[in-house]
């Protein structure tokens, strides 16, 4: 069950349903959302090489696994 949150708190008008995003915002929010998910993977691809360099057996471990299971994936 979803608890609702007091829209005074979120920076919304009282007399609007928390939740919906506002008309002129929508789309810079929409490009917003984007810029910040592709800087997410950036980041996560950043930290994943990280950890391989560090890390050389689990990531060849990981490779392997990771060979294996597209070997036995079904197109």
């Amino acid at each position: 069950m979803r608890r609702l949150e007091d829209p005074r708190r979120l920076g919304e008008p009282a007399g609007k349903p928390p939740g919906e995003p506002a008309q002129p915002e929508s789309q810079e929010s929409d490009a917003e959302r984007r810029r910040r998910r592709a800087q997410f993977l950036r980041e996560l691809t950043e930290a994943r090489e990280l950890r391989d360099r560090v890390q050389p057996r689990r990531a060849k471990a990981a490779r392997l696994r990771h060979a294996m299971r597209m070997r036995t994936f079904r197109w």
